[in-house]
C-alpha cells in the first residue's frame, strides 16, 4: 500500500530543523500550521510581488530573501497589502523569510488574515534552501507499507515477507534471541531515499512490539534490552518465505539473481521454502551472511562453477594435444 507523501507546516517545525542548523521561528499565521507541504523544492519568485503571482505553485514553500524584503519596503502600504493578498491567495503552505530580516507590518497582518504561517530564520538564503530541501526530501520521500518483519542481521537490513501465519514473527523472535536487532514487525514503513536506497522503519504506535501467536503482543526492548531494537534500517535483502510445494523446482545452486520490487527499486531476493524440519532462523542468518559476501564480490556458487569449468578444460587439453597415432601403428601402415 503506497502513501502520498505530505507534511504539515506544524510537522516541519516539530521535526526540529534547528538540529541541522536551521532555527525557525513562527511570527504570524498560527491558524494555518495545518497547511500541507507537498514538494521539497522551494520557490523564490520575487516576480510574484510585481503582479506575476500566477507563477506560484501550491504545496511549495515561498521564500523571501533580502531582495524581496527590500522590494516590499520600496512599495506603499496599500500596494504591499494588495501584492501580499494576491500571493497568499495561491494556496501556499507558508512563507519563510531568511537572513533574519525585519518585515513590514503588512506581511504579518496579511499572514494572519489569510492563515498563512509566516516563518523566519537567521540563516542566509542559500544555506537555508539547502538545509530545508534536505529536510523535506527526507520527509516527503515516497513511502509504502509492507506486511513483513524487518531486522538488522550483522549490519544487513533483512526484510522477511510471506503469507500470514507462515512463521515470520517466530523466525524474527529467534533471531533476536541470537543477538540480532528488530526494526519492525508486521507493518514495515519503507521509503525511498536518493535514487537507489530503501529505508525501512516501524510506525510510532507499534515500535518495539511484536505479535507472536500463542504469546500475544510482547515488547522486545523491555524483554531483551535497548540493544535489541533500532528505529530504522536500510533494506538490503528480502527473504520470502514460501510454503513447500513438492511440484515446484527450487533453486539449488543460487546462480540466478532474483529481485523484489520496493517503491520502484529492485532489492536482492531469496525465496526460502518452509517445511517441517527446516531451521528457518539458521537459514535466514546464513542468507544474510552470504549476501554480505556477495556485496564484497564473493559468490560461492559462481566461484565453484568457474573452478569446475577450469578443471574440465585442463583435463580435456591432453586428449586434444595427443592426436597422433601410436608408433607401431605407423610402422604397420608403412609395411
Amino acid at each position: 500500500m503506497s502513501i502520498t507523501p505530505a507534511i504539515t507546516v506544524r510537522g516541519l517545525l516539530d521535526a526540529r530543523p534547528e538540529s541541522v542548523g536551521l532555527s525557525i521561528e513562527l511570527l504570524a499565521g498560527a491558524n494555518g500550521l495545518g497547511r500541507h507541504i507537498t514538494s521539497p523544492y522551494i520557490q523564490k519568485t520575487g516576480l510574484a510581488l510585481a503582479g506575476f503571482h500566477k507563477y506560484l505553485q501550491a504545496g511549495r514553500i515561498l521564500l523571501f530573501g533580502d531582495s524581496e524584503v527590500r522590494f516590499l519596503e520600496s512599495m506603499t502600504a496599500g500596494a504591499r497589502e494588495h501584492a501580499l493578498a494576491k500571493c497568499f491567495g495561491e494556496a501556499l503552505p507558508c512563507l519563510l523569510v531568511t537572513g533574519g530580516a525585519e518585515l513590514p507590518a503588512e506581511v504579518l497582518q496579511e499572514g494572519e488574515r489569510a492563515d498563512v504561517p509566516i516563518l523566519r530564520t537567521p540563516v542566509p538564503t542559500a544555506t537555508a534552501i539547502g538545509k530545508l530541501t534536505a529536510i523535506l526530501e527526507d520527509r516527503l520521500a515516497a513511502r509504502e507499507i509492507v506486511h513483513g518483519v524487518l531486522l538488522d542481521i550483522l549490519g544487513l537490513g533483512v526484510l522477511i515477507v510471506g503469507d500470514s501465519g507462515i512463521g515470520k514473527s517466530e523466525c524474527a523472535l529467534d533471531l533476536v534471541v541470537r543477538g540480532h536487532r528488530l526494526v519492525a514487525d508486521d507493518t514495515v514503513e519503507v521509503r525511498r531515499r536518493a535514487e537507489s536506497i530503501v529505508i525501512g522503519a516501524c510506525p510510532e504506535l507499534t515500535r518495539h512490539h511484536m505479535e507472536v501467536r500463542g504469546l500475544g503482543l510482547i515488547n522486545i526492548r523491555d524483554l531483551f534490552g535497548v540493544a535489541s531494537t533500532r528505529t530504522s534500517k536500510r533494506v538490503e535483502l528480502v527473504v520470502q518465505l514460501d510454503r513447500w510445494d513438492p511440484a515446484l523446482e527450487y533453486d539449488r545452486l543460487g546462480l540466478d539473481d532474483a529481485w523484489y520490487q520496493l517503491i520502484g527499486l529492485k532489492v536482492p531476493l531469496i525465496r526460502m521454502p518452509v517445511a517441517p524440519g527446516r531451521n528457518l532462523t539458521i537459514l535466514v542468518e546464513v542468507a544474510a551472511r552470504n549476501q554480505l559476501l556477495r556485496m564484497r564480490g564473493i559468490n560461492a556458487a559462481r566461484d565453484l562453477v568457474k573452478r569446475l569449468d577450469e578443471s574440465l578444460l585442463s583435463t580435456s587439453a591432453p586428449q586434444h594435444a595427443g592426436t597422433s597415432a601410436p608408433k607401431h601403428l605407423e610402422e604397420d601402415e608403412e609395411l
